[in-house]
């Protein structure tokens, strides 16, 4: 009886390798970029792995009938996805500590195992006795595992501890793939159902994801390119961003100052928000206070609120632009960017410009520059961002939370000028996020522009009582 139920054992194995399938899961994160070029990420063939609990059991207890067919029916509903999150944003990434996702099952679906990613909770796994599944909970969350994971628990394009890079700053590094081998989900496209209510976190709030839909599925090529494999079903998700979702108040100003006008024009007051409200500007730490370090250390567990210096604009972040040098040909900008958050350091940042003269750009210090041409022919805004190991890194607030570069410009005669405010930008993004500009009547006007004439309402409402007294007396 023990060689009978080793043979069937045998026979319901080779039985379940032409009943096994598995489904591609694809999850693209798409934004509305113009003339961006889409990309397919290429994916071997994923090998099923069985639970080797359930074949064991089958052999320990040597149920011939029962216990052969509750390992077909088991194993046969086991289902590998692989999940495939490509960053199709030129400049916005995700940065530590990194994406979550999260989805709803459609049925009673469980995590078996995994592979390149992990789930935060496991769930209530109670009924299960013979193995226990990775992840039983209805509403799954997966993040990303960390640098320097065991290559057995890897696949490609994963382990980047949920670090995303943008489209054009990192393309290498802008996909990132877990697998996940899915109980309960059912053997054919009629049966397996698509998850729903997806959600993406970056880390925070501010993605809003549609439903799944089914496309084509997705095709494998053999090593030997002599046979093609389909996979069971493929679907795609869309996630969009949003600041206003992401952050009720804004992240970054912007001020100005040049060389032909003594005057800095600042922030806007409030622009991030205000000292005296902390509903809108969250809690601020003086910079001479004493022992800074402890107080910032010790100041709350959400590391993802912004602690900031006490400053008139109350932004994490600062971008100055300097009109520094004027040539015979050319004009040179200086640049500087200031972290004033204490508990953030800005990995791989980057930095949008739109200017009219991107076009005649001639030198960048110690910038990596790129032109994007959202409007055709137009090439007036320009992407920047630090040189790999030596000014990605913006430090936290402090005496290194600072970089600069400098920026040569060819002068074009047609369009060249000083006068209202042309040689600053039109506008300014850190990390995708739209910085506060200063209103264009606080720009450092040219000297022989003559000073402006400030007449207070008091003065207009005077005058025009005189003028009326005047005129019902004549």
């Amino acid at each position: 009886s023990q060689f009978l139920a080793l043979i069937f054992s045998t026979l319901s194995l080779s039985f379940l390798h032409s009943l096994s399938l598995f489904f591609f899961f694809s999850l693209l994160l798409v934004f509305s970029v113009t003339d961006l070029e889409l990309f397919r990420q290429e994916l071997r063939p994923v090998i099923i792995l069985y639970h080797p609990k359930w074949v064991s059991l089958c052999y320990q207890k040597q149920l011939l009938a029962f216990c052969s067919w509750f390992c077909c029916i088991a194993l046969a509903s086991l289902q590998q996805a692989v999940v495939t999150m490509n960053n199709f944003q030129q400049y916005r990434h995700i940065a530590s500590p990194g994406w979550r996702l999260g989805w709803t099952w459609a049925k009673k679906e469980v995590i078996w195992s995994m592979m390149g990613g992990q789930t935060t909770e496991q769930g209530d796994c109670s009924k299960f006795k013979a193995g226990i599944p990775h992840c039983c909970k209805k509403d799954p969350t997966v993040v990303d595992l960390l640098p320097g994971t065991p290559y057995n628990q890897q696949i490609a394009n994963c382990c980047k501890g949920g670090v995303l890079g943008s489209w054009v700053q990192d393309p290498t590094n802008a996909v990132s793939s877990f697998q996940v081998s899915v109980g309960r989900a059912g053997t054919t496209n009629k049966t397996v159902k698509v998850p729903k209510n997806f959600t993406l976190s970056a880390p925070g709030p501010g993605y809003t994801c549609g439903p799944a839909k089914i496309v084509k599925p997705t095709q494998f090529i053999q090593a030997d390119k002599r046979r093609v494999t389909q996979a069971l079903m493929t679907w795609n998700v869309t996630c969009q961003y949003s600041q206003f979702l992401a952050q009720k108040t804004p992240s970054c100003c912007v001020s100005l100052s040049s060389f032909y006008n003594d005057t800095i024009v600042p922030c806007p007051t409030c622009a991030c928000g205000c000292q005296g409200n902390s509903s809108l500007s969250g809690s601020c730490v003086n910079s001479q206070t004493p022992h800074l370090a402890s107080v910032v250390s010790g100041s709350g567990k959400n590391n993802l609120s912004p602690l900031v210096q006490c400053t008139s604009h109350m932004c994490p972040v600062r971008i100055h632009w300097h009109v520094k040098v004027n040539y015979k040909e050319y004009w040179r900008v200086k640049v500087t960017i200031t972290n004033f958050n204490y508990r953030m350091n800005y990995s791989e940042w980057n930095m949008v410009v739109q200017h009219p003269n991107f076009d005649n750009l001639t030198q960048l210090f110690s910038f990596n520059y790129k032109s994007l041409t959202p409007y055709g022919s137009i090439n007036d805004t320009a992407m920047l961002w630090g040189v790999k190991f030596y000014n990605d890194f913006l430090s936290q607030a402090g005496p290194n939370g600072n970089v600069q570069s400098e920026l040569l410009f060819r002068k074009d005669k047609a369009t060249f000028t000083f006068d209202k405010g042309w040689a600053f930008p039109r506008r300014i993004y850190f990390n995708g996020d739209n910085c506060v500009m200063p209103p264009p009547d606080a720009y450092p006007w040219l000297p022989n522009a003559g000073s402006r004439q400030e007449v207070s309402l008091f003065a207009l409402v005077i005058a025009y009582l005189v003028a009326l007294v005047f005129y019902a007396h004549a």
